[in-house]
């Protein structure tokens, strides 16, 4: 995901409001988030929708390694050698 650019990604709802299809083009555009404020406080995000998709594939992973790390630490870790004996035997 881009950076967000403090100077040009935050807008008050009021202003967004007024500009709607102004910022869903920004945003599909530069890639970058907006930060939508309400009462001068972050209120809600708005992204891309690839790079929601990007987002969500990186979490899937990182959840996907810690769970490898936490089975591996309890000892419950196979062998690359008994991974293939157990494939091979289901053909």
């Amino acid at each position: 995901m881009h950076r967000i650019q403090l100077d040009q990604d935050i807008q008050p709802l009021s202003e967004f409001r007024s500009k709607v299809a102004f910022y869903f083009d920004k945003v599909k555009k530069t890639k970058r988030p907006l930060v939508i404020t309400q009462n001068g406080k972050s209120a809600a995000i708005l992204i891309d929708v690839s790079e929601y998709e990007a987002m969500v594939d990186k979490i899937e992973v990182l959840e996907d390694i810690k769970l490898a790390e936490e089975q591996i630490s309890k000892g419950m870790e196979i062998s690359h050698q008994d991974v293939k004996k157990r494939f091979s035997k289901r053909s």
